[in-house]
């Protein structure tokens, strides 16, 4: 066996995972896939590859479009809304420009509340979707891991952007105006002041919320200014026992916040947000603690 084998695989890696994670939704089938793309990989002639990173993107694409229809007829059975996994990082200064290398490595940032309307998509669009529109690969790529035409595949991406456009929360893309009403948002539902909170909240915005039947959570969406303000106060209540404590964070690349134990910095749960005209149009609530086991403690 050749000592510089990982190399390739190695050096593509986070891409790939990456890749896997917005197909996929979960770290944990993300990272069982990567597992199984390094096994094919090892076993392959490499010496017969010209481009690693197209066959190792077409190999993850192929596994996850696998998983992707199973991983459907499971969450049709999942007790309440499922939400995707999120990515959580404490930043230090998370309006700062990021490192283009780093960009190049994780795609476009793809929301919490994209990801979920990415669940509304057949497999094989979210496949052409993610591959071009986040990471830019080309339609030729794509049709060979998904064994269609470069035609098929460019509609397909049409397709899908089509219905992201129509499936998602009305959002902005000004991440000042997004942390404004997330920090205002925090102040408000902390401080049990409803009318601040009915201030920063779209009338028509849209609470969604996974415990996955382990934490209670709304079994459905909530919708409207007047209900999610009230189902805000009574999940303050019942979510923030005292030695729980609220921090400012980036959620999937955007202004959220978590709430963890100030003992252990355990995350207890993850909330995302979309904003438009600097109010909140939709909320995404994380309490499913097999959804958090990914996430590093708090330690600010």
């Amino acid at each position: 066996m050749d000592e510089q084998a990982p190399d390739a695989f190695e050096a593509n890696r986070r891409y790939l995972g990456s890749v896997a994670y917005r197909l996929l939704g979960t770290f944990t089938d993300a990272e069982d896939v990567l597992q199984e793309a390094w096994l094919r990989w090892r076993a392959t002639d490499r010496a017969a590859i010209a481009d690693p990173r197209a066959f190792l993107t077409t190999v993850v694409t192929r596994l996850c479009y696998d998983q992707l229809g199973s991983a459907r007829a499971r969450r049709e059975s999942y007790t309440g809304e499922w939400l995707p996994e999120p990515s959580v990082t404490y930043a230090s200064a998370p309006d700062s420009p990021a490192d283009p290398a780093d960009l190049a490595e994780r795609g476009e940032s793809v929301s919490l509340a994209l990801l979920a309307v990415l669940e509304q998509l057949t497999p094989a669009e979210r496949a052409a979707f993610v591959l071009h529109d986040v990471f830019a690969v080309g339609f030729d790529e794509i049709a060979s891991s998904l064994d269609r035409t470069p035609d098929a595949a460019r509609q397909l991406a049409s397709r899908a952007r089509r219905r992201v456009r129509d499936g998602g929360r009305r959002a902005s893309a000004d991440r000042a105006e997004h942390r404004r009403a997330v920090a205002a948002f925090a102040a408000a539902a902390l401080g049990g002041d409803l009318q601040a909170l009915l201030a920063v909240l779209d009338p028509d915005v849209v609470w969604t919320a996974d415990g996955g039947g382990i934490v209670r959570a709304a079994a459905r969406p909530v919708r409207g200014a007047d209900k999610v303000t009230r189902l805000i106060a009574g999940s303050v209540a019942k979510w923030f026992a005292p030695e729980l404590r609220l921090a400012l964070a980036e959620v999937n690349g955007e202004p959220g916040m978590v709430w963890y134990d100030s003992t252990t910095g355990t995350v207890a749960g993850v909330l995302a947000f979309t904003v438009a005209d600097g109010l909140i149009t939709g909320t995404y609530v994380v309490v499913n603690p097999e959804k958090l086991t990914h996430i590093a403690p708090f330690e600010g």
